[in-house]
């Protein structure tokens, strides 16, 4: 148990605790709604210097279900800030704590796995240690949780490419950042953003050169719904770009299982190999499940064969899937470089040449 000071909204949060060790980019960590009912444990030490703004985050508001810091600035400093972190926080009702030990949280993390977790501000504070512990032992766990309807868009927009309009692609919202659609605008693209509740037959109607499926939350062994999207898109042969939780939906729709990391994957700095170059990228993550994947070649699947196309150089954890009868690739990560380095931006050029293909 740590005992800091209240940083944010006074209360109580629940959540799976986990750590993310970006030393940067905490706006866009914050409005990630691949964080849905986490608690999120910063590694870099200061957190808050310069402020937040209306223009960098992910999403319209925070998604994080309690935020872990040890030293939160004193004040904003940069030219682009628009008020102090502390204060979104405290707006948004979200709980925070800092004066916190957070690398001796991560190590305890890293040891024992992610695992539930409550912060308590205010009266309960003072109630026993062991009445706390009931309250987190008695919230939800993050296996077989469907968080996806929780994040995703209530109805379809739109955003327009920048520039001529090349091609159209759907992107199925399962928790999707902001910058992503962005990306895919710059490269003269239209992208439709579309509700998870979307069906395969009202994609299929929508005729796009490509079918993008996004990040998101909880356990993607839940999610039949995106797998049944993803498989008849697949039957279509209309080319398919995911990443992230559109990662582990393609693993699902070739037959794979996925399974939970012992604590994940979450910053922007984890070295990625790309299995058919040798290429490594320095790439932004934030994920706590993977996709079991046979190694050392194409595998049969029903879509005919696949394979492992990226992983990871740390834990060697299975970073991206390539079909080879049907256009389709996805990866782990996060290309959007939203915050995080632009090693990857690639992959949407590669989208854009399978589409064309494709025509």
């Amino acid at each position: 148990m740590a005992r800091g000071q209240s940083y944010g909204a006074t209360g109580t949060a629940f959540g799976e605790a986990v750590f993310n060790t970006g030393m940067t980019g905490y706006q866009e960590t914050l409005t990630d709604p691949s964080y849905r009912r986490q608690i999120v444990i910063m590694t870099a030490p200061h957190i808050g210097n310069t402020g937040v703004n209306d223009e960098d985050g992910e999403s319209a508001r925070i998604w994080v279900a309690g935020y872990v810091v040890r030293d939160p600035s004193r004040v904003s400093s940069n030219w682009r800030a628009q008020r102090g972190l502390e204060d979104d926080l405290r707006d948004q009702g979200i709980v925070g704590i800092c004066g916190v030990d957070t690398r001796a949280l991560t190590r305890h993390l890293r040891e024992r796995g992610a695992m539930r977790a409550g912060i308590f501000t205010g009266a309960e504070a003072h109630l026993a240690t062991t009445q706390l512990l009931a309250q987190v032992q008695a919230s939800p766990v993050m296996t077989g949780a469907n968080l996806t309807g929780e994040v995703s868009t209530s109805k379809a927009y739109q955003v327009p490419a920048i520039g001529s309009r090349e091609l159209t692609v759907v992107a199925v919202d399962l928790g999707i950042k902001t910058m992503t659609p962005h990306r895919l605008a710059e490269r003269g693209i239209e992208v439709r953003v579309v509700p998870s509740t979307i069906t395969a037959t009202e994609i299929l109607a929508l005729n796009p050169d490509g079918v993008f499926f996004s990040n998101g939350p909880g356990d993607p062994a839940t999610a039949d719904s995106a797998v049944a999207m993803m498989t008849a898109v697949l039957t279509a042969r209309i080319p398919v770009f995911g990443i992230c939780f559109g990662n582990q939906i393609l693993g699902r729709a070739l037959g794979l299982e996925t399974y939970k990391l012992r604590y994940g994957h979450r910053g922007i700095n984890s070295p990625v190999q790309d299995l058919r170059t040798g290429r490594v990228s320095v790439t932004a993550h934030n994920h706590g499940f993977a996709v079991a994947a046979p190694r050392g070649g194409p595998f049969q699947t029903p879509f005919g064969s696949a394979e492992v196309s990226h992983i990871c150089l740390n834990d060697d954890v299975v970073e991206g899937l390539r079909c080879l009868e049907v256009p389709a690739f996805s990866v782990q990560y996060h290309p959007e470089a939203a915050a995080g380095p632009h090693d990857a931006a690639g992959l949407f050029d590669e989208f854009v040449e399978l589409m064309k293909a494709g025509r």
